[in-house]
């Protein structure tokens, strides 16, 4: 599938196969039907983070953590664009250097600390170089999300169903999470249970609702593209050792794949309806993209 933005452009490699990047490939948009009315989202898709940054002062096994990016899930999206025929938009800058799953206002949106392991390039940080990162990646990730959705709103006449992709580790502090995948949102229930009835149905995978995470969340991906406007979404996420091999990853596609058609097929899950968030009252204007 071509890319739709310049902004696109495949990472180079260096010599131990950890990819660089440019300051202007800060995502990529999978092309596909956008009068389906769908469109998949992959925050954090990639570990990537551009040659001048030295990988933040962390060693090149830190990037094959979760730490780094949602393992498992360029592959899935792929996959699920593929079979679905429809746009996809992934970041391609690891979640280390900023976290496009996080309101700019967040203190969280560049971490000093991420599960144990200190980040030397982001601590200390100026005020200048948090900004540029806002500017460089957060704001243009965010950009392509806000015109893909824009755009299948357009050519399908309706409001899009919005389908937030993620993993998780299969174990925290030492505790084993036992869900096979998870299904995060805040009031918004409209793709959220069916989503979860139809995962449930087969009997074989335990589903979180809103566990290993609370899916309310300000300022978020879902917040700021969907509960602002009122547009149907949920946001899944598959237990990484599930999804961490081929095998794995044709699986769940194969799972997911009929699941989400269907939901896609419901008029329900095309309006526009605009629901309060647990995280309190909108701002009065919209967020700057």
């Amino acid at each position: 599938m071509r890319s739709l933005f310049p902004h696109a452009i495949k990472p180079a490699l260096a010599d131990d196969g950890f990819e660089l990047m440019n300051d202007t490939s800060v995502f990529e948009i999978l092309d596909g039907r956008y009068d389906s009315g769908l469109v998949l989202l992959a925050d954090h898709a990639t570990n990537i983070v551009p040659e001048r940054y030295d990988r933040l002062g962390l060693p090149e096994s830190a990037f094959i953590r979760h730490i780094a990016y949602d393992i498992g899930i360029e592959a899935l999206t792929r996959s699920l664009a593929r079979r679905l025929g429809v746009p996809a938009v992934m970041s391609r800058f690891s979640r280390l250097l900023i976290d496009p799953n996080r309101g700019e206002d967040d203190p969280t949106i560049i971490m000093r600390i991420s599960d144990g392991a200190i980040i030397p390039g982001n601590h200390p940080i100026t005020a200048a170089e948090w900004q540029h990162r806002i500017e460089t990646y957060h704001r243009p990730y965010h950009q392509a999300v806000s015109e893909v959705i824009g755009r299948i709103s357009k050519a399908s006449g309706k409001a899009p169903l919005v389908l937030s992709l993620h993993s998780y580790t299969p174990a925290w502090k030492g505790v084993p999470r036992p869900w096979h995948a998870a299904v995060l949102w805040d009031t918004d229930a409209r793709a959220v249970r069916p989503l979860i009835d139809q995962l449930e149905a087969g009997g074989d995978i335990l589903v979180g609702d809103n566990e290993p995470y609370d899916g309310a969340l300000k300022g978020d991906t879902m917040y700021r593209h969907c509960m602002m406007a009122g547009i149907p979404h949920a946001l899944l996420e598959v237990r990484q050792d599930l999804i961490g091999h081929d095998e794995g990853v044709d699986a769940w596609a194969d799972r997911l794949a009929p699941i989400f058609a269907r939901l896609n097929a419901d008029p329900m899950l095309h309006e526009y309806q605009v629901h309060a968030s647990r995280t309190g009252p909108y701002p009065a204007g919209p967020i700057t993209p």
